[in-house]
């Protein structure tokens, strides 16, 4: 298996650079209140150096149409992650693929999140730290492509593939050194440690 990564919440061009030269498989850029918001004409910069192959991915929460008009402009990413219910009211131009997002709470819609062909799938809150059930996730991560975000970090993920065995996974939080602030050397070290995890459930079939 190989586990798609993605490094979220991205805020400055050394940040960047550390995660493509990780390996990272995407990059996304936080355009919601947060710690690690970035204006859309910030972002454009910070994706300019993005390679083909790296996935450019705007994160948002409920945007309205012309905050999602001025991304697509301004940033052109590949991917929009948003709550799954603004998809229904909002334009996705050729090229720009959805990544809904799912989160771990009671009243979960499992049968919508089961008819799509890949998710996000989190805690309550976003960008906490706090980490959905692995176990529900593990369940639903046999329903779709299903990437798992939420207390990922260097330490645990290894754990979190061996236990969820996610399409993916996204960490934010989890790689930095102080609350926003993304420290290269945690990123080199979480994607290490997904990549020893793929060895391991390989080794163990």
């Amino acid at each position: 298996m190989r586990v798609w990564v993605k490094i979220c919440g991205l805020s400055n061009a050394a940040t960047v650079q550390a995660a493509i030269e990780a390996g990272a498989d995407a990059v996304g850029f936080v355009f919601v209140a947060s710690p690690r918001r970035v204006l859309p004409g910030d972002a454009a910069r910070l994706v300019a150096p993005v390679p083909p192959g790296i996935l450019r991915v705007a994160v948002m929460r409920h945007p309205l149409p012309g905050q999602w008009d001025e991304v697509i402009r301004v940033v052109r990413p590949d991917w929009l992650q948003t709550e799954a219910e603004d998809f229904s009211r909002l334009e996705l131009p050729a090229g720009v693929e959805p990544l809904p997002v799912y989160r771990d709470v009671p009243e979960l819609d499992e049968a919508a999140l089961a008819t799509e062909p890949r998710v996000l799938f989190e805690a309550p809150a976003s960008g906490t730290g706090e980490a959905p059930d692995w176990d529900r996730a593990a369940r639903l991560a046999r329903m779709t492509q299903l990437v798992l975000a939420g207390g990922l970090s260097p330490e645990n993920v290894g754990e979190a593939i061996r236990r969820v065995r996610p399409w993916g996974v996204d960490v934010s939080s989890g790689v930095e050194s102080a609350r926003g602030i993304k420290d290269p050397a945690r990123i080199a070290a979480f994607i290490a440690a997904v990549r020893r995890a793929e060895q391991e459930v390989e080794q163990d079939g």
